[in-house]
């Protein structure tokens, strides 16, 4: 049997993004995926629907599976001819034990590639504001293990050369032994006021940075909680860090919002609350999926002709419509003779993805909005088509038939609730690590409550701020228990986003 192929791939120091783009490809094509524990958990979301992903982690000395054993099992994998993604925190060959593998690999005969990752001794500094060269500084870093295999009979760092050095130091799994690291270099020539700065969790949301020089930093690092994974930089360039922090000045820095959207549409909303420093949590609360019959839009489609209005009250109406439209062997020209209303932005901006502008974008993005539209257009026995969610307001459809339109409310798709990682959701709640909570349609806030105890909701959401979409979402969260702290004046994700910093930065 042919053997399969080994990718030993670099997740990148914690932030998703700082994968490289070869790795994110390791992982799309992988049939086992093998991760650890300083590997980004969203990087997951990119492995096949089929792939088998297992977990190898360590932390603090609990190994999920030694070390041996995890070498046995990639080689067993790819002795099944499977393709097997190892990912590894930052780089797999800068104190990874990537080497280790990739040895046994070579005596097993079977196929690899490393592909490398952005290590954490670069980038966690980086993120903190301090650059390992500075041309006033030094041109010189080292990277150093502050964790040597214990097996060891002694150290083979040389201590007096790192103390009377010029440059910049990196110790690498080094805070249990920051004590013995300050003693030592003290103890071999560098002076007590040589700057230094640990940093836990580089390049996430949970980021903290310690800083102080050599002969206080044990204290000032015991009194601030500062644990393991962090990194500790030694040098005269910790002294830029004032001047050049930029990542824990983000204006949403130090926040955990909750993001209920469903999965497929949330990233977006993600993105642009973690570009603004949030640490965001996907908890989507919904699944979109598509109607258990789809003979009403069938026939709908059949009769095209006699519509003269097409009317999309969301992105997901727009996806369900057109990808119906398409596996009835029609396109877009079928349409050419229909006029569009479009709710939102976003949803009008789908529409142009299929090469369709809209007539009408109202400028509040509500259906009561829309029925204002119309007040100007002639609709007495015009058809109007209403592709849209399996249970949705009535306002549209009534109000439009009052004016002597015939519409066909069509359901082009449904929302389902999610109930995967509730555990997880209520002992944030429980630890009290959530600021905030966002609602993006009615539907995600009442399966939201769903998914809390019901006795124990007013107690788990105390503290917790709430945000919605717009008035109509709000007014569902309301009524179904929560205290609503945002609505967005702008109902997009945008304008949400902007509400949410405008609370959480007030004050």
């Amino acid at each position: 049997m042919k053997y399969g192929k080994v990718y030993l791939v670099g997740a990148g120091p914690g932030a998703p993004g700082l994968i490289t783009v070869k790795g994110v490809e390791c992982i799309k094509k992988a049939h086992v995926l093998i991760y650890d524990y300083l590997a980004s958990p969203s990087l997951l979301s990119h492995a096949p629907a089929q792939c088998d992903i297992i977990y190898v982690g360590k932390k603090g000395g609990d190994h999920t599976l030694p070390q041996d054993k995890i070498n046995d099992l990639i080689i067993e994998k790819a002795k099944e001819g499977k393709i097997v993604t190892r990912l590894k925190g930052g780089d797999p060959f800068i104190f990874g034990r990537g080497a280790e593998e990739a040895e046994e690999l070579v005596d097993a005969g079977i196929e690899f590639e490393i592909v490398p990752g952005v290590t954490s001794a670069i980038a966690a500094p980086a993120y903190a504001g301090i650059p390992l060269t500075h041309r006033k500084f030094t041109a010189t870093a080292t990277l150093v293990t502050g964790h040597e295999d214990p097996s060891k009979n002694e150290s083979n760092i040389n201590w007096e050369s790192l103390a009377r050095g010029m440059g910049t130091i990196v110790f690498l799994m080094g805070v249990k032994n920051l004590p013995r690291i300050a003693a030592k270099l003290m103890e071999h020539g560098m002076a007590k006021n040589t700057p230094v700065a640990l940093v836990q969790w580089g390049t996430t949301p949970e980021q903290k940075t310690v800083d102080g020089i050599l002969e206080t930093i044990v204290d000032r690092v015991e009194k601030a909680g500062l644990q393991s994974p962090a990194i500790i930089v030694v040098g005269n360039v910790v002294s830029l860090r004032d001047r050049l922090n930029w990542f824990e000045k983000k204006s949403l820095w130090g926040k955990r919002i909750v993001v209920t959207r469903a999965r497929e549409q949330a990233s977006n909303m993600t993105a642009a609350l973690s570009d603004l420093g949030a640490d965001v949590l996907e908890f989507p609360t919904i699944r979109v999926v598509p109607p258990k019959d789809w003979s009403s839009l069938d026939q709908a489609l059949e009769n095209i002709n006699t519509y003269q209005w097409l009317i999309f009250t969301s992105v997901n109406g727009v996806k369900f419509f057109f990808g119906r439209l398409f596996e009835n062997h029609r396109d877009v020209r079928c349409l050419s003779h229909i006029k569009t209303a479009c709710i939102g932005p976003e949803t009008a901006r789908a529409l142009r993805g299929f090469g369709l502008n809209s007539d009408i974008i109202p400028k509040s993005y509500v259906a009561e909005a829309v029925v204002e539209a119309f007040r100007n257009e002639p609709l007495e026995s015009r058809g109007v088509l209403i592709p849209r969610a399996e249970t949705a307001r009535p306002i549209l459809p009534v109000e439009l038939r009052k004016m002597g339109a015939r519409v066909d409310e069509i359901p082009v798709y449904r929302t389902e609730p999610v109930l995967e990682n509730r555990n997880t959701l209520i002992q944030h709640l429980e630890d009290k690590t959530i600021h905030l909570v966002t609602f993006t349609s009615s539907s995600t806030a009442t399966n939201f409550k769903a998914l809390l105890p019901g006795d124990r909701m007013d107690e788990l959401m105390k503290g917790v701020a709430v945000a919605c979409i717009g008035p109509v979402t709000a007014e569902t969260a309301q009524s179904i228990g929560f205290k609503v702290d945002i609505v967005a004046e702008n109902f997009t994700i945008p304008g949400l986003c902007e509400a949410v910093v405008k609370h959480l930065t007030s004050g």
